[in-house]
């Protein structure tokens, strides 16, 4: 009997599966008997972790998009059709932040540059909306259909710094509950639609922020970690388990849900 937390068989597109969070994710749900389809835009990253994945015996395959355009993600659902006929589970994993949109503690509101501002809004929320909309049409042919946006702490408590990221996550939750009202209210077979919320772990982007080169942290680090209760930052391997219970079966009641793993970090008030 197949456990209703297995993901084997089930149709998986990715988008920035190439990212440090995003490509752990991948992989771990292609060793799970995925079949993960890495939607990306650097051509060789996608095939680098494709071959990866089949190398290892499991399925994988690419397509090239940039989710902020809807012209690349329609063609993408058209190969994704014809090579599929559905897809079960998208998760969009494809967001960041940019220099321009963080406001250091020795700038204020008048240093933000709007073109940065968009740029984050657009990656991180349109970059969601956008393959939910093209790919709806695939998703309503699932038995079972899921959709997982991407969150952060940062979202429940706006931190110092990362203005447009924070606006942009925070936006990303709301559109999550939106839509899992509207497909629950419309729907014969409503598409499931919840969030991720990662805390703290390190990636290529906040490394500099977070840690010394001589690996110690910084002042950053320091007050990210004192106000952690378990007391470090995760490990893209603590994702896994909330990742397949929310594109499993097991998960056929859960819409609307923000799941949070960050260590205690938002429970915490500091005291």
């Amino acid at each position: 009997m197949i456990s209703k937390l297995a993901v084997t068989h089930k149709k998986i597109v990715i988008s920035g599966a190439t990212g440090v969070l995003g490509e752990s994710m991948t992989r771990f749900l292609a060793a799970q008997g995925a079949q993960v389809i890495v939607l990306g835009r650097t051509q060789s990253k996608v095939d680098t972790l494709v071959a990866a994945i089949n190398d290892a015996g499991h399925k994988a395959s690419g397509i090239l998009a940039d989710v902020t355009r809807k012209e690349d993600l329609q063609q993408a659902k058209n190969k994704l059709e014809s090579d599929f006929g559905h897809i079960d589970v998208l998760i969009n994993a494809a967001g960041g932040n940019m220099k321009g949109a963080v406001i250091t503690p020795d700038q204020s509101l008048h240093d933000v540059d709007l073109e940065a501002m968009r740029k984050v809004i657009d990656l991180n929320y349109i970059g969601s909306f956008l393959p939910i909309q093209v790919f709806l049409p695939l998703l309503e042919k699932s038995e079972n259909p899921g959709i997982l946006n991407i969150s952060s702490v940062s979202a429940h408590l706006p931190l110092t710094r990362v203005m447009g990221y924070s606006s942009a996550k925070s936006a990303i939750e709301n559109l999550t509950q939106y839509l899992a009202v509207e497909f629950a209210q419309k729907m014969k077979n409503p598409i499931r639609v919840n969030a991720l919320a990662p805390g703290f772990f390190l990636t290529e982007q906040n490394r500099e922020l977070l840690t010394n080169s001589d690996g110690s942290l910084t002042a950053r680090g320091e007050t990210i970690i004192k106000h952690t209760p378990l007391g470090k930052f995760g490990n893209p391997e603590d994702l896994h388990g909330a990742i397949q219970w929310l594109c499993s079966n097991a998960a056929n009641f859960v819409t609307g849900t923000v799941v949070t793993v960050d260590g205690g970090f938002k429970a915490f008030s500091g005291v």
